[in-house]
């Protein structure tokens, strides 16, 4: 299960909407062997598509760089999906190689860039084995 703060949710749903048509995404990072999500880290998606997403691979090695530095690991890896639901396509699962990560799927089909429901999944992704899991959202 994934335990996650209201405001982290939010803040997912609001890169989504605002990188609408494209796909967004990024990283939530928490201490190392806590399973916490606490450091909000939005990304560029490289790929700058509406289909597909792809961290540019400099600002990635910052990224793990940094975490390393702060003790933290990549907790929570999201992305959304414009057109589609919230579940894995088999790129995503293709390029899922944190076995400890929660990967949140955030949909913007309903709504797009404007307000309005978000549809938001969790999975866990171990050797091309796709598992969802229960979200419970937190104050």
């Amino acid at each position: 299960m994934l335990r996650i703060r209201a405001e982290l949710v939010d803040a997912m749903a609001a890169h989504a909407r605002a990188d609408h048509p494209d796909e967004a995404c990024g990283v939530i990072a928490g201490p190392e062997g806590s399973d916490r999500p606490e450091r909000f880290i939005p990304m560029v998606n490289a790929a700058r598509s509406p289909t597909f997403y792809e961290f540019d691979s400099a600002d990635l090695l910052r990224l793990y760089r940094e975490m390393e530095d702060l003790g933290e690991e990549p907790v929570v890896i999201y992305h959304s999906h414009t057109a589609t639901e919230a579940y894995p396509s088999r790129t995503d699962v293709s390029y899922a190689s944190e076995p400890l990560a929660h990967y949140v799927l955030v949909s913007t089909r309903e709504c797009g860039p404007e307000e309005g429901p978000v549809e938001v999944r969790s999975y866990r992704i171990v050797d091309g084995v796709v598992t969802e899991e229960q979200i419970e959202i937190v104050a």
